[in-house]
């Protein structure tokens, strides 16, 4: 039994479901493979939807909610009763959200006229994929063009193996059934720093083990700086130079060894989170004789257009270089079924965003001010602070600040930096200046509506040239 499509994605990922459905709509056949069940059921919508971005954003929504009902708003006028949490009814609102979100996926493959197989899929030479479905016999499908969209999955350590729901990875993170007292998360990154926060805001005692000596080294340093500073006021322990050397479950508990500049340290934790970084998942996805081969690091090299080395093979998302980030994959499945079809496409992929979910959200897009001048840009930066914002203050949410870097000879905006409320949000304001060249003076001279939480922008703008109107600016030399 064989079929044959203009386009067969492998994998139905954020990259893989995009790249099939703007596929379907410039007319081409597609079938879309993908191997992932979760909890017992077809999870579409890959590690995004599953067990990454989208129930760790539901947990976090609902770990501040208590948080700050837990706290209290006296302040407000608004008195409350005993605060209390259900982990059960927690995580039952986080798997609800992930079955409305990953139905709504098979609804738009299926309305898209797209052919869903459920099962893995291999690549072949000559363009060939060999089906295999989770119940069934193999089948070949012959395929003019092939995306591989197969993501990545959470890297393991041998000093913390995974082990019996206590050391856990990501996605055991957002499973465990009652709050921790002790939590421990190896890695400072992006996933360790919203883990950690979820369940510190739940009550946990939260001691997070970075193996580098500074922290948040992607971001600028300016914004670093502040997220560390205010994290550590929200009960996270960051422990920067502290590498992991080993663990030991005891009963319930888990002994962590780890080194730093003053020796050799233990702690004992009730769960540990492993959140040291992602990497492709490529097993079974290439035969011997498919021509693609993989990087030192297990990446499929690609062009930037994202072209493989076998003509009408394409590698999109997590499997190739860049940030792995969803809105990444999903751009590159987008460019790559416009360049199937025909179409001229292409990524800047010197303005994909960053996120970090945490409270403060903390967001940039462009260079920071330590990349710029390392470029060789004569850099010129401001910034401004939420704390003197009217809307920010009304709201009781004023931490952090916004800040700009331009280039002092030619006033073009090079990056935006937010640490604050709605950063992930309010980021895109830069990353719009940015795709239109804007200069730092074209942010000057709009008119941002008054009290908002963006006339922070305008007056980070303005700093940048020692003109913000609501802070005391330093004369320029």
């Amino acid at each position: 039994m064989s079929q044959r499509a203009d386009l067969v994605v492998i994998g139905g990922g954020p990259g893989g479901y995009e790249a099939a459905i703007r596929a379907a709509q410039l007319g081409l056949s597609v079938i879309c493979i993908d191997r992932r069940i979760h909890k017992g059921k077809p999870a579409l919508g890959g590690t995004c939807l599953n067990v990454g971005c989208i129930p760790s954003k539901a947990l976090l929504d609902s770990s501040h909610k208590y948080h700050d009902l837990k706290a209290g708003y006296e302040n407000h006028g608004i008195s409350t009763g005993e605060v209390k949490i259900d982990i059960a009814a927690m995580l039952a609102r986080k798997d609800k959200v992930v079955d409305q979100l990953t139905g709504g996926i098979a609804g738009l493959l299926k309305g898209n006229g797209i052919t869903w197989l459920q099962g893995s899929g291999q690549l072949l030479a000559g363009k060939r994929v060999e089906f295999t479905p989770h119940e069934g016999e193999k089948e070949i499908i012959e395929a003019s063009h092939v995306i591989l969209a197969s993501g990545s999955k959470p890297i393991e350590i041998s000093a913390a193996p995974l082990a019996d729901g206590i050391v856990v990875d990501s996605t055991g993170a957002l499973e465990f059934t009652e709050v921790p007292k002790r939590l421990g998360v190896i890695g400072g990154g992006v996933i360790g720093l919203e883990l950690g926060s979820v369940w510190s805001r739940l009550g946990a005692e939260v001691v997070v083990l970075e193996a580098v000596d500074e922290f948040l080294t992607i971001a600028d340093k300016a914004i670093s700086k502040e997220a560390k500073k205010l994290l550590t006021k929200q009960g996270l322990d960051i422990r920067l130079g502290a590498r992991v050397t080993g663990s030991e479950v005891k009963g319930s508990q888990v002994n962590v060894t780890y080194t730093d500049a003053n020796g050799e340290h233990s702690e004992v934790f009730d769960k540990l989170i492993v959140a040291v970084g992602r990497r492709p998942v490529t097993g079974g996805l290439l035969n011997a004789d498919s021509g693609i081969n993989l990087d030192e690091r297990g990446f499929v090299h690609v062009n930037d257009q994202c072209r493989a080395s076998v003509p009408g093979v394409y590698a999109i998302g997590d499997l190739v270089r860049g940030p792995m980030l969803a809105h990444k994959a999903m751009e590159e499945g987008v460019m790559v079924a416009e360049i199937i079809a025909g179409h001229h496409a292409q990524i800047n992929y010197d303005l994909i965003i960053s996120v970090i979910y945490t409270h403060p959200e903390v967001a940039w897009v462009g260079l920071s001010e330590e990349r710029a001048k390392s470029e060789g840009y004569d850099v010129k930066a401001g910034q401004f602070p939420f704390a003197v914002n009217g809307r920010a203050l009304a709201a009781d949410d004023s931490d952090g600040f916004v800040k700009f870097v331009a280039c002092a000879k030619t006033d073009r905006l090079l990056g935006m930096h937010v640490i604050g409320p709605g950063a992930g949000d309010m980021i895109h304001q830069g990353l719009i200046a940015m795709e239109f060249g804007s200069s730092v003076e074209d942010l000057q001279l709009m008119c941002f509506a008054h009290p908002t939480l963006s006339e922070v922008v305008h007056e980070a703008a303005l700093s940048v040239d020692g003109r913000a109107i609501h802070a005391i600016q330093r004369k320029r030399k």
